[in-house]
Formats: structure tokens, sequence, C-alpha cells
């Protein structure tokens, strides 16, 4: 099983990025899809939740507006379109695969951003 997260980066206050998380090893039409961040010093929190066939969407108030999470089950690969970035989104940010149905939950091993001008 592998999860590989891309994209991150620095970016100025007010800038976007787009995050994707490829996977591979498991059957990703399956899994409950999300992004995960952690800043330091304080707990990894949930970011955004997207359903197994990408009909549900569930985001922190702080990101609503402005992240926008989708998948493509043709590549196996989760998104998450971050716009008008605040420096308190700074964090790294982890891909978070969960079965729809049993116990199996794979981590990716994160990707920093950081948002400074």
């Amino acid at each position: 099983v592998q999860l590989v997260e891309s994209g991150g980066g620095l970016v100025q206050p007010g800038g976007s990025l787009r995050l994707s998380c490829a996977t591979s090893g498991f059957t990703f039409s399956s899994y409950i899809m999300s992004w995960y961040r952690q800043a330091p010093g304080k707990e990894r929190e949930l970011v955004a939740r997207i359903g197994s066939v990408g009909g549900s969407t569930n985001y922190i108030d702080s990101v609503k507006g402005r992240f926008t999470i989708s998948r493509d089950n043709a590549k196996n690969t989760v998104y998450l379109q971050m716009n008008s970035l605040k420096p308190e989104d700074t964090a790294v940010y982890y891909c978070n695969a969960k079965h729809s149905l049993f116990a199996y939950n794979y981590w990716g091993q994160g990707t920093q951003v950081t948002v400074s001008s």
C-alpha cells in the first residue's frame, strides 16, 4: 500500500496550492479519502473528507469556501485545492484512506505547506 502526497511548498498569503495524493495497493474506490494537517505543537486535525464514491464532502469550518477536496477513482488519486491561503494553514498535510466498511486505515508520509510572506 502506498499513498504519496505532492504539491506542497511555500506560498504567499492569498495564494493557492493543489495537493495530490497518488495511491496504489488497495481498492481506491472502496475507501473514504481524507486530508489531515498537523501544525508544529498542535494535534493532527481533519481538514476535508470525501466519500468513497465522491458524492459527499466535509470540511472543517476554517477552510470552508477556500478548500475543495476531490477524487479521481480512475487515477486512484485524491486532491485538495487550497485557495486564499492563510498563515494559519501552515502545516504538514497528510493523506488518509479509510475503508468504508472495514478497519483498514492508511496514511501518506505528508507534504509541507508553508504560507508566509
